[in-house]
């Protein structure tokens, strides 16, 4: 190796780089440590230079996360990591803004700021363990805990019909939704890189088990004797087939779309829908949205990632404009123009 090349093999940016003398305590086998492990080697990839990084947390297990990550980072209170990201963000355009959250603290105390920061298309990359279920507190049913499911605040089963995560982003005009399981490192990997490169709220909904409150909740979706079959790995432009033997496919039958298997009443894999994660129009992303077991496979993957304005670019340039049009005036100028009243 020449010196010029162990220079630039010193000089590498590596997970290592982005990890913290503090200990990790999450419980053994949480899902959050694989979280960990891929958003720093995706920081790597992307060769970020930690001092242009933020994490900004909210309450929660997940929430520990900007003490484990080698850069700037605010833990904040529950439910509002999304408006101090906001702040962060407009504030500091260049910086790369992270939103760490959970089920609970995003779609509960924090579910209007979730809905608004995607509507207004604020560049933060926003990631959410959902668990389903309430974990730092003990064990209470979340917005997105199965119906019926008996936890320690519903010992009879919970009555409440749970959030859909995707639906609701999409129905706030999200211009990027991905979705992955804790269970693939790599793919999580992938996808937050893609999520760092979008411009504008990038939200990945991560199924993350918690080993202590709610144990194998997303069984069968990650589990690797039902994944095949029940996992719909959705990439741009590639045919939506599944199944252990690749034999299933998704196909668009008039205003729905359908499970058919390939090779049966004539269907061939070109009668398969191609996914379209760029497409304008956010229906059949939505209709993806609305995939649940055991009717349909749980799509996993991009599902959808759109071009639009990123909402701290326009306010930046909005600013700039109304600077350029209007000329300096003092204070005491600016307090009396306008509507004024004299009060005796």
């Amino acid at each position: 190796m020449s010196t010029a090349e162990k220079i630039t093999e010193e000089k590498k940016i590596t997970r290592k780089d982005f990890m913290t003398d503090q200990a990790v305590r999450w419980c053994p086998g949480c899902g959050d440590y694989a979280v960990l492990v891929s958003v720093q080697n995706a920081l790597a990839q992307l060769e970020k230079n930690k001092d242009d990084v933020v994490f900004v947390s909210g309450i929660g297990c997940s929430s520990r996360f900007p003490y484990y990550v080698d850069t700037y980072g605010f833990h904040t209170i529950h439910g509002r990591a999304v408006a101090v990201a906001t702040g962060v963000k407009t504030a500091n355009p260049k910086l790369d803004v992270w939103v760490i959250s959970g089920d609970g603290d995003s779609l509960s105390i924090g579910g209007n700021h979730f809905i608004h920061a995607i509507r207004r298309n604020i560049g933060l990359k926003y990631l959410v363990f959902n668990n389903e279920i309430y974990g730092l507190t003990k064990g209470q049913y979340s917005p997105t805990t199965k119906q019926g499911a008996v936890t320690k605040s519903s010992p009879f089963g919970s009555l409440e019909q749970p959030f859909n995560p995707a639906s609701l982003c999409i129905g706030a005009e999200s211009s990027f939704y991905a979705r992955v399981t804790d269970t693939n490192p790599k793919m999580m990997t992938e996808i937050f890189v893609a999520a760092a490169k979008h411009k504008g709220t990038a939200f990945i909904e991560i199924l993350q088990n918690c080993v202590i409150f709610n144990n194998k909740t997303h069984e069968q979706i990650t589990g690797k004797e039902f994944r095949d079959d029940n996992q719909l790995v959705l990439k741009h432009g590639e045919p939506m087939i599944f199944g252990q033997n690749k034999d299933k496919g998704i196909v668009l039958d008039k205003t729905e779309l359908k499970v058919v298997r390939i090779g049966e009443n004539g269907i061939t894999e070109a009668d398969v829908l191609k996914h379209d994660a760029h497409a304008e129009s956010p229906n059949l992303a939505f209709m993806l949205s609305r995939f649940t077991l055991p009717q349909y496979p749980v799509p996993i993957g991009i599902i959808r990632q759109v071009d639009r304005p990123a909402y701290e670019e326009q306010l930046h340039a909005q600013i700039k404009h109304a600077k350029e049009k209007k000329k300096a005036v003092d204070l005491n100028q600016l307090l009396n123009s306008g509507d004024t009243w004299e009060v005796d």
